[in-house]
């Protein structure tokens, strides 16, 4: 499979756009007109850079307004024509796009644009250039691919072709199998974009709402496997039209990019129907077990009141490192790490961050597939040398630069607390508070970057995404999403900021970049839970008392069971399947807290009540403008 991208889908001046194209892997690219327009350089000049990057120029697009012109209007459109195919030349690319007309002065007709399409045929092949012809969703009068293929049957000549765009079939949602009936050799390119479902005019909706495969709601993977079931072996190329990409790093765009083309490969490879599909083969997506341990980095002042809330959330300490100062607290299914490591990477996270939960690491069924996956997909690993006889626990770069390490049970990877670790003794009279597993994961991310990360964690998980949601913030919206599976056993909430007034901004803000802010436990029983926080010490989140003569009143809660919320401070949601309970520390730190969570059958994360949580949370920070101590 060799895959290409537009110019047009990334930001940047012209140079930057192919050093970043060329960086993410890709093997060609398409030059947009206006980019090439805009650049001081002539056609040689362009092509030489492409080829100087060991790029290829797929496509010079777009042409427009071609077929079905009246007199004077068709003459001139050949004569244009013939300028492209000069520029294309000196470019040294063969193929060129024609989008179907939107002028009013269009005249309809299969038969006239076929003709216009044969003379154009001619004239391109005493040049040795192809044309491709791609049916816009609003074209005047040509929007549909099955009428683009009729056009282009009719014109019947060799260096005339179809182009395929899954944003214009699947916008219009055409029959995906009309597409299987198309020979091969007609296909000339294959351009890719997805979008989130949204009612919106079309050409708005292309031109500002476009993704890339895996990153909306189209079904891009059916589409692909179509294509592929007519043997096409050519370019998949991305043609992107997105505002927030337009303003984004070019590099992190064009590797998005190129992840999600070798996912989209994988998806559609791995269909009976697909076999003409030839791409390097990698391992299925990861099935994560659960959440192995979570890693903190702090300095020993922090590390000590760390511990204390720990404690009083009712972890022990288990064990320390043989060389390193790290140590493990548990309680139930729950691993927690602090390192107070004064060099390597956790000492390195913690001068940036502060103290953080830097690391996480997943429970997969073979640690090394998982990670050979994440490779495949373009993930940055991470290495650290250890010492003699100690784990080697292969790992991932994550958001906000922190790490993923990747465990199984199947190899010495499963037992490294007990080879890297010495059994500890905690003489202190601890509770338990029932915590019994990591119920989820919330990572802070700045809004823009959200989609790279959901396409990051489904392409290299076995896991989805959930519908966005927006979390009510007194300053502001926070979009929220949810990646996980379908056991439950992994759940990473998403929230991404777009101002630092937020609680989620702020902590962006003062951590100096993304990360985990919070970690929710599960128990089965949340007053019971919060009776042995009680006798540990723990201070819990106040929620204001209005919140409650509230939530009995929606809910129609029996009002003991209000008196009872209202005492232990725990917040009360419920869906169509269940009932949710919501506990909560007050902030450490910059934002950071935990969550004590009681999930029967539920299935969201309490989104109702974040407005609620979020303003006793921001009494807790400490105020603008007042220094650390």
């Amino acid at each position: 499979m060799k895959t290409s991208i537009a110019t047009v889908s990334i930001s940047g001046e012209f140079p930057e756009k192919l050093a970043a194209i060329a960086a993410a892997g890709f093997d060609g690219v398409e030059i947009f007109e206006n980019d090439f327009l805009a650049f001081d350089g002539s056609p040689a000049d362009v092509g030489r850079m492409v080829r100087d990057h060991g790029l290829e120029i797929t496509l010079f697009q777009p042409f427009r307004d071609f077929e079905g012109m009246p007199e004077p209007l068709r003459s001139r459109t050949f004569d244009r024509a013939e300028r492209k195919f000069d520029i294309m030349q000196q470019l040294g690319t063969d193929l060129v796009l024609v989008c179907s007309n939107v002028s009013p002065a269009a005249l309809g007709g299969i038969d006239r644009a076929a003709a216009d399409f044969h003379e154009l045929g001619e004239r391109a092949a005493k040049r040795g250039l192809k044309v491709g012809y791609e049916a816009l969703a609003w074209g005047r009068h040509i929007n549909d691919h099955r009428d683009a293929w009729e056009i282009v049957r009719r014109a019947d000549h060799a260096n005339i072709g179809i182009i395929l765009d899954s944003f214009h079939t699947l916008s219009r949602k055409i029959d995906i199998n009309s597409i299987r009936s198309i020979p091969k050799e007609k296909i000339f390119i294959v351009q890719m974009a997805d979008a989130p479902l949204i009612d919106m005019d079309l050409l708005y909706w292309s031109r500002h709402f476009r993704n890339m495969p895996g990153e909306g709601d189209l079904p891009v993977v059916d589409f692909t496997a179509a294509v592929a079931a007519t043997g096409y072996d050519g370019y998949l190329s991305l043609e992107i039209f997105n505002d927030q990409f337009r303003g984004g790093s070019a590099k992190a765009i064009a590797a998005d990019g190129h992840r999600s083309l070798i996912y989209l490969g994988d998806q559609v490879r791995r269909n009976p129907d697909a076999s003409t599909l030839t791409m390097a083969e990698m391992p299925e997506r990861a099935a994560v077990k659960g959440i192995g341990f979570v890693e903190f980095s702090a300095d020993e002042a922090d590390a000590e009141n760390l511990e204390k809330i720990l404690k009083a959330l009712g972890f022990r300490r288990t064990a320390t490192h043989r060389s390193k100062k790290v140590s493990i607290f548990e309680q139930g299914g729950i691993r927690l790490l602090i390192n107070t490591e004064q060099q390597g990477f956790a000492n390195a996270s913690f001068a940036v961050h502060g103290t953080s939960a830097y690391a996480i690491a997943l429970m997969v069924d073979d640690a090394q597939q998982a990670f050979s996956r994440a490779i495949a997909l373009g993930a940055d690993p991470f290495i650290q040398q250890v010492a003699d006889g100690e784990v080697e626990i292969p790992a991932i770069r994550g958001v906000g630069g922190g790490l993923i390490y990747l465990i199984d049970a199947n190899s010495e990877l499963g037992r490294f607390a007990e080879i890297d670790f010495r059994p500890a003794t905690d003489d202190e009279k601890i509770v338990p508070t029932h915590l019994q597993h990591v119920d989820h994961v919330a990572q802070t991310v700045a809004y823009d970057e959200m989609l790279t990360w959901l396409l990051f964690y489904n392409s290299i998980f076995e896991a989805h995404k959930t519908p966005m949601v927006d979390i009510i913030d007194p300053a502001g919206v926070v979009r929220s999403q949810v990646v996980e599976n379908i056991s439950g056993t992994l759940r990473i909430t998403l929230n991404g900021a777009e101002n630092r007034r937020t609680l989620a901004g702020h902590f962006i803000a003062e951590k100096f970049g993304s990360g985990v802010q919070h970690i929710a436990f599960h128990t089965d029983d949340i007053f019971a839970t919060a009776a042995a926080l009680r006798a540990n010490g723990f201070q819990p989140l106040t929620i204001s008392p209005n919140y409650y003569g509230d939530v009995e009143a929606r809910f129609g809660l029996d009002p003991d069971l209000t008196e009872r919320l209202k005492a232990d401070n725990i917040l009360y949601d419920r869906d169509d399947h269940g009932e949710y309970f919501q506990l909560y520390s007050s902030t450490f730190g910059e934002g950071f807290f935990f969550e004590i969570v009681q999930r029967s059958g539920y299935r969201g994360y309490g989104a109702a009540n974040a407005i609620f949580r979020i303003a006793a949370l921001k009494k807790a920070l400490r105020p603008e403008g007042v220094p650390k101590l």
